[in-house]
């Protein structure tokens, strides 16, 4: 009958292939078949062809933990990859029985529990099978003249297993520890890759420093070379005895729980520095390294380094200088690194250090297109009369925060609002800056109370200035409190949907127009009534067009959610804003995320008739004192007397400043909300100036009295002439 033996090998979960594999938590052993030998004779060869093999239960200069030697046939061993041997195994005498049971003795095969293997597990020995001969030849010996260690080139001595091949094993380990580092894309995830990748198939322990702060890019750090312990990782003291695996033996205490100090500093000239600036992987017994670690670790902590070659000090290296350090650790237990652990080593420092340079240079450009686009959408909506707004802007993905669509709510003369939403082709920085050039525009162009036609007019040709392939969508509206009426224009947008105060919602008929950026189009607007309580919903089509649904299917979505919403508080009572914006986008599933959603919610409150007064002036030198009389008026018929001798007196000077001008009536308009607001109107456009008067001037002390009574007070230009307005607080 066949017997086992145990040996140690780490597996993958990339792809069932032999060799080393960081991803098992294990370090695993796996039980391997021993091809059968007769008995009394030694055990099975470990070298290749022409090798004699050296005396067992000697450590190998070239034994190394995560080899994983592939299957073998009995009959014919493989000559490419043999077998190891497990480190606990001693040397057989010629009987060929264990603990020099005599030839005729044919015990019963199995596994007897041997010494400590240097991978953690435990090593066997191997009882012959009772039915081989006794005295047979040993398929791994043969006569001459012993060969040469292919490693050290000493002499082995007969018996001696010569050491395995393991090249290829660490070329399968690093290439798995480095598909594992890619796989990071931000700092964090590839520092846990290297830990996750390294322990425990290559160390017990690894430490990772990194420089504070990390330079981005072509930078030059400002200050000294400060780093950082960013993480570290070690063999858990417990490991899973599923499936035939043993807990390691962890010495009391754990020489490599207590090293690490959180931050060093890193003097030029330094035995640390010289070793970061050689930029490879030194074993920390040499003179260098032993010098620097009391630097890195702290002066209290380097006892605890393990002896011998049981650490590697690696600096990380980016594209431009050294960004960190990582120092691998072997307990006492396990074998010791070779010089081949150097090249390891290095191919792990030099993946984790580029990962970490591109992270970072990541992290960099996304702060900055968060920043863009945070800063390029309002901040904060105006608080306007009349209106309530909400907003909502989600990104299309966390790793593609900057969009092209954008929102704004602009107050206008007149207690009215415009209400914008658009939205430019693409998901870059530059659909972002684009957009930012065109929201501001709008803005400029709404400043001078144009039209909402004329707006995308001039939006249009803005967009053919930056380029001939900047395209955007946008939809401009004009809410008028007072008159409860609402001007739409569109260019290419989806329509607005209207959900009235009854729980109704219905797509409002706008014209679809051309998108901003065609050129030679035409852009038509409509007037529809607005009623008090009614919202308006302005939205971009990443809210109802995606890959599963066009987008006429989705804008029927959305109108019967609405409607479905405002049922649920009833038909005297619109739903809240904030609470509706929510609703609305619960209703995009998981794979209706194409593009990012700008959404602008608009609750028309509207002014009551009863809350306006509003009047024409002949611009002749009895106008002032008409607008006072005028006034005291309509606050007595408010119940605002207390407010009296403060409004005429501002309205006389500002009256009386348009009418010096004016060529046409002016207009005198009284609004109570809040706020008591006057509005004075006139053909000029030259906007008055608050300036200082000098004590010999007759005039120039107007605007100085309103910017000392009023709340606020202001000045915009209209395509027609200018508006004077100033606020008072109600007492």
């Amino acid at each position: 009958m066949d017997s086992t033996r145990v040996t140690e090998h780490p597996t993958s979960f990339d792809r069932p292939s032999t060799g080393a594999d960081p991803t098992d938590p294990r370090g695993a052993l796996l039980r391997t078949p021993v091809p059968p030998r007769a008995s009394g004779s030694a055990l099975p060869a470990q070298g290749s062809a022409g090798q004699t093999p050296p005396a067992a239960g000697e450590d190998s200069p070239g034994a190394f933990e995560h080899s994983q030697p592939g299957a073998e046939q009995a009959a014919e061993p493989d000559t490419h990859r043999p077998r190891p041997t497990s480190e606990g195994v001693p040397a057989q005498p010629d009987g060929g029985q264990p603990g020099g049971a005599p030839p005729g003795d044919t015990p019963s095969a199995g596994v007897i529990p041997g010494e400590v293997s240097a991978g953690g597990g435990q090593a066997g020995l191997v009882r012959p099978d009772s039915g081989a001969p006794t005295g047979a030849p040993d398929p791994g010996r043969r006569d001459g003249p012993p060969e040469p260690d292919r490693r050290t080139g000493q002499p082995t001595a007969p018996g001696r297993p010569t050491p395995m091949r393991r090249d290829g094993d660490r070329l399968r380990f690093v290439g798995a520890a480095t598909r594992r580092i890619a796989r990071g894309m931000d700092l964090d995830e590839i520092v846990m890759g290297l830990c996750r990748a390294t322990v425990p198939t290559f160390a017990d322990a690894i430490l990772v420093y990194l420089r504070e702060p990390l330079p981005v890019g072509d930078e030059r750090p400002t200050g000294p070379l400060v780093l950082r312990l960013r993480r570290t990782d070690r063999i858990p003291a417990e490991r899973d005895t599923e499936g035939g695996f043993t807990p390691a033996p962890q010495p009391e205490p754990s020489e490599l729980e207590t090293v690490g100090a959180e931050l060093c500093e890193v003097r030029p000239g330094s035995a640390l520095a010289e070793v970061l600036r050689g930029v490879r992987p030194v074993f920390t017994d040499t003179p260098a390294a032993r010098a620097a670690l009391p630097e890195l670790l702290g002066e209290e902590r380097d006892f605890a380094l393990p002896d011998g070659r049981r650490a590697i000090l690696a600096p990380l290296r980016g594209r431009r200088r050294v960004i960190g350090a990582a120092l691998f650790l072997r307990g006492p237990e396990r074998i010791a690194f070779e010089a081949d652990d150097l090249l390891v080593a290095a191919q792990l420092a030099t993946h984790s250090a580029l990962g970490i340079d591109k992270a970072v240079l990541y992290g960099r450009e996304a702060y900055i297109a968060d920043e863009l686009q945070r800063t390029m959408l309002p901040e904060n909506l105006p608080r306007c009369t009349g209106v309530r707004l909400a907003s909502r802007y989600l990104p299309a993905a966390e790793t593609a925060r900057v969009g092209g669509d954008w929102y704004d709510a602009i107050p206008l003369p007149g207690s009215r609002v415009a209400l914008v939403v658009g939205d430019v082709m693409g998901h870059s920085m530059t659909s972002a800056a684009i957009m930012g050039q065109l929201r501001t525009t709008a803005q400029t162009l709404a400043g001078l109370d144009l039209p909402p036609q004329e707006v995308l007019h001039h939006l249009d040709e803005q967009a053919q200035r930056l380029g001939t392939d900047r395209m955007a969508t946008c939809l401009y509206a004009v809410y008028d409190p007072v008159a409860h009426r609402i001007t739409v224009a569109n260019a290419g947008h989806p329509p607005p949907v209207l959900l009235h105060l009854g729980g109704h919602a219905e797509v409002l008929r706008v014209p679809a127009g051309a998108p901003i950026g065609v050129g030679g189009v035409d852009f038509e607007a409509v007037e529809l009534d607005a009623p008090a309580g009614a919202t308006l919903l302005l939205y971009t089509d990443g809210l109802v067009e995606s890959r599963l649904r066009d987008v006429w299917t989705g804008i029927e979505q959305l109108r019967e959610r609405l409607a479905a919403t405002a049922q649920l508080t009833g038909p005297d009572h619109p739903p809240p804003l904030e609470a509706l914006c929510d609703e609305v986008l619960d209703m995009l599933g998981p794979g209706d995320r194409d593009d990012d959603i700008a959404l602008l919610a608009a609750r028309f409150d509207g002014i009551a008739p009863s809350d306006v007064s509003y009047w024409f002036l002949d611009p002749e030198d009895a106008a002032p004192g008409k607008a006072r009389r005028l006034a005291r008026r309509a606050l007595a018929r408010w119940g605002m007397e207390d407010l009296t001798d403060a409004v005429e007196l501002l309205v006389s000077e500002v009256v009386t400043n348009a009418v010096r001008y004016a060529s046409k009536p002016v207009t005198l308009r009284l609004l109570r909300t809040d706020v008591l607001r006057c509005e004075v109107g006139d053909d000029v456009p030259q906007l008055p100036r608050l300036r200082q008067a000098r004590a010999t001037d007759e005039g120039g002390r107007g605007l100085y009295l309103v910017n000392r009574l009023a709340r606020r007070w202001g000045a915009t230009r209209l395509s027609t002439g200018k508006v004077v307005w100033f606020e008072l607080n109600r007492g």
